[in-house]
Parts: C-alpha cells; sequence; structure tokens
C-alpha cells in the first residue's frame, strides 16, 4: 500500500511515447470503425425502403383480392389508401405502383438519402421478382435482386 502512496505523491506521468503510441492505436481503430458503421448505416436506411415496398406488395394483393384478381388501376394513390403507412416519405418513399397488365404489378420504394431503390414485380405467372439498385451498395447485392 505504501508503494502506491509513494507513486502518487512522486508528480510521475506518462512520457511523450506512450502518449503517442495510444493515439495512434486509437487513430488505427478509428480508421477501422469508421467506414464499417457508415456501411452499416446505409444498410439501415435501405432497410426502409425494403419494408415499404414489401407493404406495398401486400397492399397491392390486397387491392387485387377487392378487385376479382386484377391489378388493373393500381397507382400509388389507391395503396396508400389501402395501407396509410405507405404515404409517409422518411425513412423511405413510395414512388411508383402500377399495373403492366390485368395480372401483373410492379411497386417501388426509394431511400431518400441513398437514392436506392427497391421494386417488387409480379409477372402474369405468379412468380415474384425482386429488383434493386444500385448493386453492391447499402442493402442492394451484386446481382441486384434481394
Amino acid at each position: 500500500m505504501s508503494e502506491i502512496v509513494d507513486r502518487a505523491r512522486r508528480n510521475e506521468g506518462f512520457t511523450l511515447v506512450e502518449v503517442l503510441v495510444v493515439v495512434l492505436i486509437i487513430g488505427i481503430l478509428a480508421a477501422i470503425a469508421i467506414p464499417l458503421f457508415l456501411t452499416q448505416a446505409s444498410k439501415a436506411h435501405d432497410v426502409s425502403a425494403k419494408a415499404q415496398v414489401r407493404t406495398a406488395e401486400t397492399a397491392a394483393e390486397t387491392y387485387s383480392a377487392d378487385n376479382n384478381g386484377e391489378y388493373s388501376g393500381i397507382s400509388v394513390a389507391v395503396l396508400q389508401g389501402i395501407e396509410p403507412t405507405l404515404s409517409e416519405t422518411v425513412p423511405a418513399k413510395l414512388v411508383k405502383a402500377e399495373s403492366t397488365s390485368s395480372k401483373q404489378y410492379i411497386v417501388e420504394s426509394e431511400d431518400p438519402s441513398t437514392k436506392a431503390t427497391f421494386s417488387v414485380e409480379r409477372n402474369a405467372e405468379g412468380s415474384i421478382v425482386r429488383k434493386c439498385s444500385p448493386e453492391k451498395t447499402g442493402g442492394c447485392p451484386s446481382g441486384g435482386e434481394w
């Protein structure tokens, strides 16, 4: 115990080399962590757009159920009437909802901060294709399908 008290009485501190080593280590850790954090942040923004386009897909299917299985007349305003949360523009905005035929539709949502778009397209056979752009950024994998 007396050694600790003696050391505290002596005005010893850290040497310049020790302080520089600590600063260097902190700098290296920051250089690694900050880019990883920024990548995760853009992925988080894109998740909102993905969730919104999935909600729009559900609203489109609801519209079809109410209209004898057809998608003719589908629009952003119609889907927003079915699901009011689609009217929100932050953190994602529904930018497209249209019928390509009576049995097909496409809905698309955009992340305003990254300008990434996510779409769900239903073809005449009933299969669903999920596309995104730009590829290899945020939540859009290479190949452009999610």
